[in-house]
């Protein structure tokens, strides 16, 4: 009887996540002798593996002197709950060694969710092929884990061979498999797959929508949630709500983003942590900061995500002294940085010129968090170093670091060398690049530049007929104009706006204002081989331009104009763009594929340098 009030009691307190109260449950076990009592052990190692104490788990697993099959579940479920996925497989791995136990359908259902969060198709299909071997075959719940596998590593083919394989298919395995198609892109069979479904529900729509965000199609994935709504689907978890918040930050369609904000708060969701969380991000990627930082005061219990959303948010928009201030806050709340919350801590340091600053938290990321830093934190620290002139201890870092940097890390060197008059280093620096496959055409822009001012015309020639090639494979730019209740979107070189003569009338009159106040166009950032005259056209048809004559044009008076554009802006459009906001008197914000542009009073948040 006593047995079995505890067991009772430690399913509740596992169900709950209740620790305090299993730990006083296992000092009464322990007082009355029970510790070895079956099916206590395994009871114990299941509660605290589901309170992500798994140093506990494992000293119990460890000290068991007869492991079962639900030891071993419970062990390895406990590793994947810490996010430990490679722990699992290395310890699955001693099952049969240890144990003697092959594994049943519970364990196989639990290594194959390792090796779906490790994108280890190897290994998976070697666990498979076990499954197959086994006399569980049959097992659904295994057949819907091996679903969600070969989704998460882009095998659909094999997820659908093994869905139409489950003889009775319940709403996981549904659920599994549209999430699989909608990630991967694959948007009509998702949805095709959802309208087969016999019991449609608010899960199987999350799973659609979250999947659609996940491939980078925000606006199919907004359609879906409409329709949803128009289904009268009852929305009793708010996680589809933070995917459609999330289309909305990736479209930096901040009209839309505040309606969702309304729908949340209707809802009562205001309170969950991730909800909030994706409300930062998208306020901060439709460049309304101060807003994100008004979300991020109102959340209760901040975990390391809310904090590194607005510090990351805070140094995307040039404000570097406040995210070294909210990560100071963060480090007195208690909580421990991650990776993304250095880069962006970096960021904001080679920014502003913090050299000291950027060493120190690099240094303090390894020796105190034990981070290893990655590519993008190295080219984050050579960018500080770089931008500040220590271009000799940036060009060491680059030979040293423990990666093969890419193509936007020897940029960042170059385009100091330009910005310094470093032409020796410069020069090695562009025949490195020339040998390698350059996809940015502002990189081409750059070698272009520092072989002109080597007098290296060969170079330049040679460049330039690069240049061509890549002017035909890069994508088009296009810039979005957000004005809340109506949205334009703008492709470089053309228009069928129905104010198209009025874009045109109201560019041409910019364009005088400017060449009074000292503006020459930049043509060195048109790709083609052209006449002056022609390549000054084609800057003048750049989509960002477009886009914001088009605001100026519809938006509300003193309105601040929002574009988004997909590539980076050009040098020569960043200059007339500062002389516009300067001429009209207007704020422009323009997000563009690496960082925010706060245009107003002449200046940029960027200091000239992005």
């Amino acid at each position: 009887m006593q047995c079995s009030h505890f067991l009772h009691q430690l399913r509740a307190c596992a169900k709950s996540q209740n620790l305090l109260q299993g730990k006083k449950f296992h000092a009464q076990i322990i007082k009355t002798g029970l510790e070895q009592w079956e099916p206590l052990p395994n009871n114990l190692i299941d509660m605290y593996g589901k309170c992500a104490i798994l140093e506990a788990a494992f000293h119990l697993f460890d000290e068991l002197p007869q492991r079962d099959h639900v030891s071993w579940a419970s062990i390895l479920t406990a590793h994947n709950k810490a996010n430990l996925p490679h722990r699992t497989l290395s310890i699955f791995r001693n099952m049969f060694a240890f144990d003697q136990l092959q594994p049943d359908n519970f364990v196989f259902a639990t290594v194959v969710k390792a090796c779906g969060s490790l994108g280890a198709v190897k290994q998976g299909k070697q666990v498979h092929a076990r499954f197959v071997l086994s006399q569980f075959t049959d097992d659904d719940v295994v057949k819907s884990s091996l679903v969600d596998m070969y989704s998460k590593c882009g095998l659909l083919d094999d997820a659908r061979w093994v869905f139409d394989s489950i003889s009775w298919k319940n709403s996981v395995c549904w659920t599994a498999m549209i999430s699989g198609y909608a990630r991967n892109g694959w948007t009509l069979e998702a949805v095709k797959l959802l309208q087969r479904m016999p019991m449609k529900d608010l899960f199987s729509w999350t799973a659609l929508i979250s999947g659609i965000v996940q491939s980078g199609d925000g606006f199919d994935a907004i359609k879906l949630f409409i329709q949803m709504r128009r289904e009268g689907v009852q929305i009793i978890d708010p996680f589809v709500l933070s995917s459609v918040v999330g289309a909305s930050a990736n479209l930096a369609a901040l009209e839309l983003g505040r309606q969702i904000h309304c729908l949340v708060v209707v809802f009562g969701y205001e309170s969950s942590v991730f909800v909030s969380n994706a409300l930062v991000d998208m306020y901060a990627k439709c460049s309304d900061i101060l807003a994100a930082k008004d979300v991020f005061d109102k959340i209760h219990q901040r975990d390391v995500v809310s904090w590194t959303t607005i510090i990351v948010g805070a140094a995307q928009h040039g404000k570097a002294e406040e995210a070294l201030t909210l990560f100071d806050e963060m480090i007195l709340a208690g909580l421990k940085p991650n990776e993304v919350t250095f880069v962006g801590l970096i960021y904001a340091c080679s920014h502003v010129g913090l050299v000291d600053k950027g060493r120190h938290l690099f240094n303090s990321m390894i020796k105190e968090y034990r981070i290893n830093p990655s590519l993008q934190h190295y080219t984050c620290l050579l960018d500080l170093l770089s931008r500040s002139g220590h271009l000799d201890e940036a060009d060491n870092l680059i030979k040293t670091m423990p990666f093969d940097p890419d193509e936007a890390t020897w940029a960042a060197l170059l385009s100091a060398c330009k910005r310094y008059g470093n032409i020796e280093m410069g020069i090695r620096v562009s025949n490195h690049l020339l040998t390698l496959n350059l996809q940015e055409p502002s990189s081409y822009i750059l070698l272009s530049s520092i072989y002109a001012s080597a007098d290296m015309w060969d170079y330049v020639s040679k460049v330039r007929k690069s240049m061509s090639v890549i002017a035909v494979k890069k994508e088009p730019g296009y810039s979005w104009v957000d004005l809340g209740k109506e949205s334009q979107v703008f492709y470089a070189g053309e228009t069928t706006c129905h104010v198209k003569e009025e874009i045109f009338g109201l560019l041409k009159d910019l364009d005088m204002e400017m060449k009074k106040r000292g503006y020459v166009p930049d043509t060195s950032f048109v790709l083609q081989d052209l006449e002056e005259q022609e390549k000054e056209q084609q800057l003048f048809w750049h989509s960002e331009r477009l886009a914001v004559a088009y605001g100026l044009l519809k938006a509300v008076p003193g309105m601040v104009i929002r574009v988004v554009k997909n590539l980076r802006v050009c040098g020569d459009c960043h200059t007339v763009l500062k002389l516009i906001c300067r001429i009209v008197g207007r704020e422009i914000v323009v997000r563009d594929a690496n960082r925010f542009h706060h245009f107003k009073d002449g200046e940029c948040s960027c200091c000239d340098f992005w």
